[in-house]
């Protein structure tokens, strides 16, 4: 096996634990230093390794995360709308329906309202 190749390897195996990280802890705030640190790079070689490896940054990467995440919950019934989108780490039901939207045409209610397949489908798709 190449340098290069190791290189690659090692890479991968960092980004995976940065996203198992992101997925235990999606509810709590997080941040590139700690994220760098889980992968063990300086925040700049972190930042180019996640992009190049995950083609987004990692703020992308963990609004994507907790929009689908939300988008699940909102699909489960979650009665509250504002609490979900506090749960994803928006200060405000406006911030989150926004953002919603952007993200999948649709806003929170809008969203609730679509049949299973439909919703699942712009989920699954992200």
């Amino acid at each position: 096996m190449t340098v290069e190749m190791q290189d690659i390897q090692i890479y991968d195996e960092c980004v995976q634990d940065v996203k198992k990280y992101i997925q235990e802890h999606i509810s709590e705030p997080l941040n590139r230093e700690v994220l760098a640190d889980v992968a063990g790079f300086s925040i700049p070689h972190f930042h180019r390794i996640f992009t190049h490896q995950m083609g987004e940054n990692i703020s992308t990467y963990i609004r994507r995360v907790r929009l689908e995440r939300a988008g699940r919950k909102l699909r489960m019934g979650a009665v509250d709308i504002t609490e979900v989108a506090l749960a994803a780490g928006y200060d405000s039901h406006a911030a989150f329906g926004k953002a919603f939207k952007q993200r999948y045409g649709f806003s929170p209610s809008e969203f609730r309202q679509l049949d299973c397949w439909t919703a699942t489908d712009l989920l699954r798709k992200g």
